[in-house]
């Protein structure tokens, strides 16, 4: 997608959640990842073409729609052990910097909440490519990763393994796959 031109693409933009992915991976007992994402969320982009570094994301996850494949994972996670959802249903992100790296890469930095609890995140981003659909909506994409240490956020919850280590990683792998649509 190199030499698109930027500047058309200005605009305010809703994520498109039939089309995105919001989705994290886990080391679980020291051997094999899982992963997992989460089914309902909803977000909005500002592009600034003409200077990337004015553009902005916002991003409300429902914490009761995280999907690992296990309904029994699934409700440990959503307990009190993990995330809480009866007193923290949702995690949010909402940008602070946005940064032009070079030809199709972006940085955006912002602020997670997750159980109350506000840190920065920043987020590599690609840029991939933009697009009218059969619909006649211009659409974005853009494919994202970043870790975080989920300790941080207070999710604490571990257990011992017998031949050493946790059950469960602090790294966590955050990945983004992003469709988003030009408001009219």
């Amino acid at each position: 997608m190199a030499n698109t031109d930027l500047t058309a693409l200005t605009g305010d933009y809703t994520i498109d959640t039939a089309h995105s992915t919001i989705g994290f991976t886990v080391r679980h007992a020291m051997v094999t990842n899982v992963k997992g994402k989460f089914n309902d969320f909803s977000g909005s982009l500002h592009l600034d073409g003409s200077d990337p570094s004015a553009s902005t994301a916002s991003i409300d996850v429902k914490m009761d729609s995280i999907d690992t494949g296990s309904e029994d994972r699934d409700g440990h996670l959503k307990s009190a052990d993990f995330f809480k959802i009866d007193e923290f249903p949702t995690m949010t992100f909402r940008s602070t910097k946005a940064e032009a790296l070079g030809d199709e890469d972006y940085r955006i930095t912002g602020d997670l909440t997750v159980l109350g609890t506000t840190k920065p995140l920043t987020i590599d981003l690609e840029f991939n490519g933009a697009a009218k659909d059969p619909f006649g909506n211009e659409r974005v994409g853009f494919e994202g990763k970043a870790e975080i240490k989920r300790s941080e956020w207070g999710l604490t919850w571990n257990a011992a393994l017998e031949t050493g280590g946790v059950l469960i990683s602090d790294k966590i792998k955050l990945t983004f796959d992003i469709s988003a649509i030009k408001n009219a």
